[in-house]
């Protein structure tokens, strides 16, 4: 498979998929992360649109909680992979976080991993 993260990083898009759906799965109840603190986790912060492509493709976003990830400013995601906006918002509440205007505060409830 090609590389298409690019000699920085080395890794394919695959690799990275599979990286990311295991580090979603570590974010503890009642937390959220950003696509840019994903792509930093894995060393790269200039990977955060392939982390969004990879969430976009969830294949479960019940063992994957794809919901838990968030813009940089706490904003939900646009076009959230399963059901939406109000479905992650739902998703968020149910796990005691509080969502205002689409928006969390990161402040409170950001993973400080």
């Amino acid at each position: 498979m090609r590389n298409l993260a690019g000699n920085k990083c080395g890794v394919t898009q695959e690799e990275l998929s599979k990286n990311i759906y295991e580090y979603l799965r570590k974010i503890p109840n009642g937390k959220v992360v950003t696509y840019k603190q994903i792509a930093e986790n894995f060393g790269n912060k200039g990977l955060a649109r392939m982390v969004g492509n990879a969430l976009h493709k969830n294949p479960d976003g019940d063992k994957y909680p794809c919901y838990k990830v968030l813009n940089s400013k706490g904003k939900l995601a646009e076009a959230f992979a399963f059901g939406g906006k109000e479905a992650q918002k739902e998703k968020l509440e149910k796990d005691g976080i509080e969502v205002i205007n689409n928006k969390v505060d990161l402040e409170k409830y950001q993973w400080k991993n």
